[in-house]
């Protein structure tokens, strides 16, 4: 009986610690934090960060969709933008992957490298969603 006891006060105790040290600790999700190259320099300033958990889905499905090319390029200039994921929470630390984006001379697709070796070439649609969700900006309009 005294066993029982023990047993039952012991695992409540661990219930409340448990219960306790997670209070406050949410999933906030992620957001993208986007940057634009300013001139024609490798240089970049802060552009644009996306909050909205839909438009954060839509550019990971976008990505998602794609067969990645495992390839070294080498642009011959340097990326229009750079973007990556970002947890909102400051308590969440993961390394970032960056991810850099080519608009084409033609300005209907978007090149992406993604890390230092992954390489993309989005079709007209997917490269036009996802400039406007990390431009705010029309691809056609450039």
């Amino acid at each position: 009986m005294k066993f029982t006891k023990t047993l039952f006060v012991s695992l409540a105790m661990i219930l409340f610690v448990i219960t306790g040290c997670s209070n406050g600790i949410e999933d906030e999700g992620e957001n993208i934090e986007v940057e634009k190259r300013i001139g024609n320099e490798n240089k970049y300033e802060e552009f644009k960060e996306i909050n909205d958990n839909k438009q954060v889905q839509k550019v990971k499905d976008i990505l998602d969709e794609f067969d990645w090319e495992n390839a070294k390029v080498d642009m011959e200039r340097p990326a229009d933008y750079h973007f990556w994921f970002r947890f909102k929470s400051s308590k969440m630390s993961a390394k970032a992957v960056l991810y850099e984006i080519w608009i084409s001379p033609n300005k209907d697709k978007v090149e992406v490298v993604r890390g230092e070796n992954q390489y993309v070439q989005l079709n007209v649609e997917n490269s036009t969603d996802l400039f406007e969700i990390l431009t705010g900006e029309k691809l056609s309009d450039l």
